[in-house]
């Protein structure tokens, strides 16, 4: 069978770093996940394809460095002047930067959105009417003509301190890299003083087949109720896997 391919490209300074290339998702099972059990007796989401589909579907971006965050922390700048947040970087040289909503190097891996961008949006409030942070992604990623990327945080596995704003690219025509705006999880961490390290999965890259949908209305009848009926009172095991699901392949 035919395999499509995506393919992910970066600067050859970038390239030789090999512990940072993107993976298949499938590699980055939780920990939790493969302990469960699931029986007859005691069904658990182990037995669930749709959410193994979540844990395995597509390829994992890791970050590219170290990230130190001071989110909704006081701070003072150099000249006395108050402030809420700061990023600090830590490059391919070691050489860390102080980053502020004023004081960006575009340079260092890191950019920001100012919240009217997203006025109105949910996202301002959790992320504590502070700016957003944007990842500069190196990777320039390539999908086969018609298809597309959709871009979020690990399905099912995501990091509880931040997650990055979803997003849909066209990236067999797009010809840059696409970079990843993050929201931090004030709900959780109303003050976040924290590190997300060098290496830690936060993209999920989804490529899909763009098409054409049409959407129609139809009334159940009742035989169509009673067949699903049926199928929840039957107590098989694994019926969705067997009868009804199609495996999938990431390489």
């Amino acid at each position: 069978m035919f395999e499509k391919v995506i393919e992910f490209s970066a600067h050859k300074d970038y390239f030789a770093l090999e512990e940072d290339y993107p993976i298949p998702v499938k590699l980055n099972i939780p920990e939790w996940y493969k302990k469960l059990e699931h029986t007859i007796f005691k069904k658990t989401v182990k037995g669930c394809m749709p959410f193994l589909d979540t844990l395995t579907s597509g390829y994992l971006l890791k970050m590219p460095q170290d990230f130190n965050i001071r989110h909704n922390v006081d701070n003072k700048n150099e000249k006395g002047e108050d402030f809420k947040d700061s990023f600090q970087t830590y490059g391919l040289n070691d050489q860390s930067i102080l980053l502020r909503a004023k004081e960006i190097n575009l340079n260092s891996g890191i950019d920001v959105h100012g919240i009217q961008q997203l006025n109105g949006s949910s996202l301002v409030e959790k992320n504590k009417n502070l700016p957003f942070y944007k990842i500069l992604n190196p990777w320039k990623i390539k999908t086969p003509k018609g298809y597309s990327s959709l871009f979020v945080s690990p399905l099912n596995n995501s990091d509880d301190r931040f997650s990055i704003i979803p997003g849909i690219v066209d990236t067999d025509t797009f010809i840059n890299e696409v970079n990843f705006p993050i929201v931090i999880n004030g709900d959780k961490y109303p003050v976040l003083e924290t590190t997300i390290k060098k290496g830690t999965p936060y993209v999920q890259v989804i490529p899909f087949k763009r098409d054409n949908w049409k959407m129609t209305l139809k009334q159940r009848d009742k035989e169509d109720i009673q067949n699903s009926r049926l199928f929840y009172g039957l107590k098989l095991l694994n019926i969705y896997k067997e009868k009804y699901w199609n495996k999938k392949s990431w390489k």
